[in-house]
């Protein structure tokens, strides 16, 4: 996967590509990134790529023409058309769900804003996806492109160490994941379940089902909305759901 990143100020960005599973991942050849900061596009005189918004009002605005150059001049690079993801607070609240979209692309182009906003017409005309990673307004859309890439870079095959890891994560499955443990057995008087360490795999995964969609039901009862449930899975539930309404 090639991940172009748009952007006035890569220095932010390039460490986290460069730590932990990111930089494990360029070095298996799973994904190659470039930060392109697109002020080198501007064609304007004193190399400025935002201007005052026609009609009034505070702040300004990025104009389309850097960004546009900056789009073609990568997409001419590659015979596949790329995805070009806008982030902005006005967009597709990310999911889990569109990490594994994207993860199937050959190559994506992430444009991240900053200012009042963007020239309505790079939304209309250049890209193909906007992003927001929530309620809330940032400084710049560096963070959360940093949150995509990690999201998405995770997902490609091989990266992570366990083949199993990705797709039993929180969200992955539709229900929140199952609680966790590991040694000592016994910490401070407080005991790892013995279903866990009966080594029956079929009672262990009963209870790691269970553990989900209670943790899901406690936490999360909107995910549980659409879900698909078996007819055991709601068993399980109305089972917790007593249990909730007793304590």
């Amino acid at each position: 996967m090639q991940i172009d990143v748009l952007t006035l100020f890569p220095e932010m960005i390039e460490s986290v590509l460069n730590t932990s599973i990111l930089k494990k991942a360029q070095e298996k050849n799973k994904f190659q990134y470039n930060l392109v900061n697109f002020r080198d596009y501007t064609e304007n005189k004193h190399n400025k790529v935002d201007d005052y918004p026609y009609g009034g009002g505070a702040g300004m605005v990025l104009s389309p023409q850097p960004l546009f150059d900056a789009v073609e001049t990568l997409t001419q690079k590659g015979t596949n058309k790329p995805r070009v993801i806008l982030m902005c607070p006005q967009g597709e609240r990310y999911t889990q769900k569109k990490a594994e979209e994207l993860a199937q692309e050959e190559h994506l182009i992430i444009i991240c804003g900053h200012y009042e906003g963007y020239d309505e017409r790079i939304r209309e005309h250049l890209i193909t996806d906007e992003i927001s990673i929530g309620d809330y307004v940032l400084t710049g859309g560096e963070l959360g492109a940093m949150v995509v890439v990690d999201s998405v870079v995770r997902l490609l095959p091989d990266v992570l160490g366990n083949e199993e890891s990705a797709p039993q994560d929180s969200f992955s499955t539709g229900l929140l994941e199952h609680p966790h443990y590991t040694r000592p057995a016994d910490f401070r008087g407080m005991k790892v379940p013995e279903v866990l360490m009966s080594g029956d795999h079929a009672k262990i995964e009963m209870w790691r089902r269970e553990q989900s969609l209670r943790r899901t039901y406690q936490r999360r009862k909107d995910l549980l909305e659409n879900y698909p449930l078996t007819e055991e899975d709601k068993l399980i539930l109305q089972k917790i759901k007593e249990e909730t309404d007793l304590d």
